[in-house]
């Protein structure tokens, strides 16, 4: 890897800032100072930024996230702050979500830096499950439970969804599990029963329920056997 590209992952620093504090003899390779940014390095190398030694992140971090309403789930700043604040760098920049929520969505996120990995996640030839737990504005009808079985036409597609299963808790709040994954599909869903979500809760992914040890806006690392789930 180019010295200034690992700078640039493993700081925060843009690839033109990496290359300024280069310029400016802030970096050390091996205990010496090195200006060139083309310069090429491996975790065997020590580096240095102003004398703080800047640590690899090794490939394969597979993460879960208590994602709070109010957060976008993309590396991109725009109008709402984005999930990977809430991991520091390097590792903020490696990783990137498989399969997003809403931003007023909560709940389970799974996080990553395995590429292949993340698809076979969202990939719908898997047909991986996602529950949520949907408060409802109006009481749940009884015809909702064969409506979601049978599928759904929701309004500007051509064909219905998927069957998913429903399981009514209480008066306004049911479980929605789906193994597809359209725009707003949740949403959409109770709008062509002529009912509206109100709250939107994913709890589960496959067979990886959010751990309810987490507070919102924490993550743990997954288990060799929650990574394996989705290696099937």
């Amino acid at each position: 890897m180019r010295l200034d590209k690992f700078l640039a992952e493993n700081t925060g620093l843009t690839r033109s800032q990496a290359n300024k504090v280069l310029k400016q003899s802030a970096v050390t390779l091996n205990g010496k100072i090195e200006k060139n940014g083309a310069q090429k390095v491996s975790p065997v190398d020590e580096i240095c930024l102003d004398g703080e030694p800047l640590p690899w992140v090794s490939a394969g971090q597979y993460l879960m996230l208590y994602k709070p309403s109010g957060y976008v789930c993309s590396h991109d700043e725009g109008d709402y702050p984005t999930i990977y604040q809430f991991f520091d760098y390097p590792l903020a920049g490696k990783l990137h979500s498989a399969g997003r929520l809403d931003v007023d969505t909560t709940g389970l996120v799974l996080l990553t830096d395995d590429g292949q990995w993340s698809h076979r996640i969202t990939s719908p030839k898997h047909h991986y499950e996602k529950t949520y737990l949907v408060t409802l504005a109006d009481p749940v009808e009884s015809h909702y439970q064969q409506a979601c079985e049978e599928g759904i036409l929701l309004r500007g597609e051509k064909t219905p969804t998927k069957p998913a299963k429903l399981t009514i808790i209480d008066d306004y709040h049911v479980n929605l599990t789906i193994s597809e994954g359209r725009y707003h599909q949740v949403k959409r869903m109770f709008a062509a029963l002529g009912n509206k979500v109100v709250d939107l809760h994913r709890w589960k992914i496959g067979d990886i329920e959010l751990d309810t040890q987490l507070a919102e806006g924490e993550y743990r690392t997954l288990s060799a056997e929650e990574i394996a789930t989705f290696n099937k």
